[in-house]
């Protein structure tokens, strides 16, 4: 239906993602494995369900996957924000990676409602005998 890499949303929701990977690459640690993982996963739902979206032959379709986007983007911050609380990350890496969040969340409502609708199928009589 669409290219996702001429979407802005999707450029940035993939520079969050690499972004994330970089930021958390130093915890090693064990015990912040879990939270890494969760973290990285869930932003970089975000963009591969953009574009997973952007490969259905419906409207409809394509915005059950930008909802599906927008659901990983509040699930990334929550852990973007355990991952500050435990010292993965600053203060200042979290708040600078949850502005990009709230700029994609932004971005997919308005991907969404600007979507052509699709044209209306022609309604077929039928005939009554």
């Amino acid at each position: 239906m669409h290219d996702f890499r001429r979407l802005n949303v999707w450029q940035l929701a993939r520079e969050l993602g690499a972004e994330i990977y970089r930021e958390t690459a130093s915890a090693s640690r064990p015990e912040l494995r879990l939270i890494t993982s969760q973290l990285r996963r869930s932003a970089l739902s975000i963009a591969a369900n953009i574009d997973e979206g952007c490969g259905k032959s419906s409207r409809a379709e394509t915005i059950r996957f930008l909802e599906i986007a927008a659901g990983s983007a509040p699930e990334t911050e929550h852990h973007l924000l355990v991952a500050r609380d435990i010292g993965i990350l600053t203060t200042r890496q979290a708040e600078r990676l949850l502005s990009k969040i709230g700029s994609v969340r932004r971005m997919l409502r308005a991907l969404a409602l600007r979507l052509p609708q699709e044209p209306a199928r022609p309604h077929v009589a039928h005939k009554q005998e």
